[in-house]
């Protein structure tokens, strides 16, 4: 129960991490980090996110093979968790800051 309280505390900070922060995946300085660059770090933290949720799952059982469905409701969970950092970057925060 403590990995799945863990796992979904984790989702929530890496879907948001790409609007809260300037930098490239916390670590590259980006002159103007556009919304590209966004979507492209959120879909590695989605595939981060997702690799770490099949190991933790390979470690107690063989994992189960999943369908398309499972990825795209796994994707519009992530979407949801990111709506705060989104409202924040784009439409709550005034400009200049």
């Amino acid at each position: 129960m403590l990995e799945v309280i863990l796992l979904g505390t984790l989702a929530a900070l890496a879907a948001n991490v790409p609007f809260v922060s300037g930098r490239l995946f916390g670590v590259l300085r980006v002159a103007d980090k556009h919304f590209g660059w966004q979507l492209l770090e959120w879909a590695v933290y989605y595939l981060a996110v997702g690799g770490i949720a099949w190991l933790l799952e390979s470690r107690l059982a063989t994992p189960h093979t999943q369908n398309w469905q499972f990825y795209v409701t796994t994707l519009a969970m992530f979407a949801v968790l990111s709506w705060p950092g989104f409202v924040w970057r784009f439409f709550w925060r005034k400009p200049g800051l």
